[in-house]
């Protein structure tokens, strides 16, 4: 006898006594179907939550597939803000022009255009060198450069195209030194001159300075060019004693006015090459 669907089952021969492990059995299993079914659904309600969180995230970062910020939330390089408001240093790439050389303005007379004069080889009335004081005598300009020479020095400086010949005196304690300037038309010209110089400059008298090397007195020659100026000095004693090498006096006066003459004449290509550049920059 059965009692229908989930009523108890009764056992072999009909005894009426509950078939007890069949009705445990029958819980057990309705109890695992339940939950199975709790499990179940809880799998689909975080499956949904999850669904929705995701749907949000998507919506918040403009539709796109990543979750988190988008590649278009970030900013670009032309978002960002400059490194620096300073302008940058910018620089020439074209060198500037060397300035103009002394030395081209007194190697060529058609450079050279400062006047030639004594006063501007030989300016004032003495030479003072350290604590040597050198009164200056008469002075001579002339175009006939061997008109103021002695011995084979006049020959030279023809043949190699002197121009003019300058000549001063100083004197200082008995002792006397004429300097001479010729002048050439190239540097050329002024160097062969000094290397061919034989004889000297003929020393300069007069404005209380006696004659002096003269007559086959010994005294102290030198010869030097710079640019187109050659320069000889002669140097000795006023009263016609001979000059030896240690006559200290003689040699520092002849030092004193030829390293004058020297940089008088190095000073005249700097004051051009001075104005020179002073007009290319004006």
């Amino acid at each position: 006898m059965s009692f229908g669907h989930g009523g108890p089952s009764w056992g072999p021969g009909e005894s009426r006594t509950p078939d007890w492990a069949a009705l445990a059995e029958e819980s057990a299993a309705k109890s695992r179907r339940r939950k199975w079914l709790l499990i179940g659904g809880g799998a689909l309600a975080t499956a949904a939550v999850a669904a929705i969180v995701a749907t949000a995230v998507v919506s918040a970062g403009g539709g796109g597939a990543e979750a988190g910020p988008s590649a278009s939330a970030l900013p670009g390089p032309e978002d960002l803000p400059p490194e620096s408001a300073e302008p940058a240093p910018s620089f020439s790439s074209v060198a500037p022009a060397p300035p103009p050389d002394p030395m081209d303005f007194i190697s060529d007379e058609k450079k050279d255009k400062l006047p030639i004069t004594v006063d501007g080889f030989f300016p004032g009335k003495k030479l003072t060198s350290g604590d040597r004081v050198h009164l200056k005598g008469p002075t001579d300009r002339t175009t006939r450069c061997a008109a103021g020479t002695q011995g084979a020095l006049g020959t030279v400086l023809t043949r190699n195209g002197c121009d003019q010949l300058i000549r001063a005196t100083y004197s200082r304690d008995g002792v006397a030194v004429t300097v001479g300037v010729a002048v050439f038309g190239t540097e050329a010209q002024a160097k062969k001159a000094v290397e061919e110089s034989e004889g000297q400059v003929a020393s300069l008298s007069g404005g209380g300075v006696p004659t002096f090397c003269r007559a086959g007195v010994i005294c102290r020659r030198t010869a030097n060019s710079y640019g187109r100026y050659a320069y000889f000095s002669v140097s000795g004693f006023t009263d016609g004693v001979n000059v030896t090498k240690d006559d200290k006096d003689v040699f520092s006066a002849g030092d004193d006015l030829t390293n004058f003459t020297f940089h008088q004449i190095r000073s005249r290509g700097e004051t051009q090459a001075s104005a020179a550049a002073s007009a290319a920059t004006g």
